[in-house]
């Protein structure tokens, strides 16, 4: 599925985090992936995150899934919208709608969120803390944009949604299957639909928070520093009040945490690590029957294609010119030489026919085997 009408280097330099876009038209061929009731389907399913909003006459309500059939059978006919966390995990040609946005760095995309809306609606005006571009599939669907909102902005109360207290619209639009808005972190936002069957698709970017990252690298240094490193004064004075600590204590203290906090490589291993952890680790992607190294070798020379698990973030970090970590579900490979050609190859497309020259690669032939085990990569088989 290609752009059209868009030019990622104006996007990126006018409106990535800074403003809002609306682009109409967006695909050259839109087809929607995914019907009503199939959604409808995955909403049903325990292993999925799915939620229920309604808007009544006593308000706004929400309904964490997994839904029964006859909850969503007997719906009305507006004012409720159905959200499906990470279809793109589940559905392959959801999971298709995020290769036109790769010109962000994988190791940002979060999921693909769809939304199913009867007429009139929508999840309340609101902001979010990440990149998002709204896909219209099926249906219309009227989106308001309003001011930019922070940690201040009042909200109304309620226990399951943040929802706006006050909401005045500074643009709105109503959007055809297959044209995109983009907002950016903070800005609100309301979308109605208008109609039935509207059916949106949400590809949504994440950028970890630096509370996040601090509390969880500080864990993971803590665990790596030996009980016996104290604070030493070797060259401790007397000093007029013993009561007062002194400036000479206080930069030691603090370089002794900043010296703990400074190792990029160490950094490095493990942010790609933690961020390219699973979304929903209790999902078990591995093969039922585990791979053999004779396996791959046979895959490699009949030249069948290997495709990643839409389920798996992979990234890489190069480390030498031809070394590199590859950061896979949240294991780090060290790779060299070959392997790590290859890595780039498994991070770059969704899809790949490898060189049958790695067929002789005992490294690559582990490395391969491993990622296949542990559910990150499959060969496409017919049967």
């Amino acid at each position: 599925m290609d752009f059209q009408n868009f030019d990622i280097d104006q996007f990126l330099r006018e409106y990535w985090q800074k403003k809002p876009l609306l682009i109409r038209n967006a695909f050259r061929d839109w087809q929607n992936p995914l019907e009503p009731d199939e959604l409808a389907g995955l909403a049903c399913e325990e292993e999925m995150e799915s939620r229920l909003i309604c808007q009544t006459d006593a308000g706004w309500e929400m309904e964490q899934g997994p839904l029964a059939e006859e909850r969503l059978s007997g719906l009305g006919e507006s004012h409720w919208t159905l959200l499906v966390q990470a279809v793109d995990h589940h559905v392959p040609a959801v999971a298709d709608l995020i290769a036109p946005f790769r010109f962000i760095p994988n190791w940002r995309i979060d999921d693909v969120m769809v939304s199913l809306a009867a007429d009139q609606g929508g999840v309340g005006p609101h902001f979010d803390q990440y990149d998002v571009f709204l896909i219209q599939g099926l249906g219309r669907r009227r989106w308001q944009i309003g001011p930019h909102c922070d940690a201040d902005t009042l909200l109304l109360p309620h226990d399951d949604l943040k929802l706006l207290s006050a909401f005045a619209a500074t643009e709105e639009w109503v959007l055809e299957p297959g044209d995109i808005l983009y907002v950016p972190p903070g800005i609100a936002h309301n979308g109605v639909a208008v109609g039935s069957d509207c059916m949106t698709y949400s590809v949504g970017f994440r950028a970890p928070s630096h509370a996040d990252l601090l509390g969880h690298y500080v864990d993971d240094v803590l665990d790596g520093i030996p009980d016996d490193e104290l604070y030493r004064d070797p060259d401790l004075k007397a000093q007029a009040n013993a009561g007062e600590i002194l400036p000479e204590a206080l930069g030691r203290l603090q370089q002794m945490m900043l010296e703990s906090l400074s190792d990029p490589a160490h950094f490095a291993r493990w942010f790609g690590t933690f961020n390219s952890a699973p979304k929903y680790p209790d999902m078990d992607w591995r093969p039922e029957i585990p791979v053999t190294p004779e396996d791959v070798r046979a895959a490699i020379s009949a030249q069948v294609p290997l495709s990643r698990n839409p389920a798996s973030r992979l990234a890489f970090i190069a480390t030498g010119a031809d070394a590199l970590m590859l950061f896979a579900d949240g294991v780090c490979f060290d790779c060299i030489g070959e392997t790590a050609a290859l890595a780039r190859d498994l991070c770059a497309a969704d899809s790949v026919v490898l060189d049958v020259a790695l067929a002789g690669s005992a490294a690559a032939i582990d490395l391969l085997t491993q990622l296949c085990n542990n559910g990150c990569i499959a060969f496409d088989s017919e049967d």
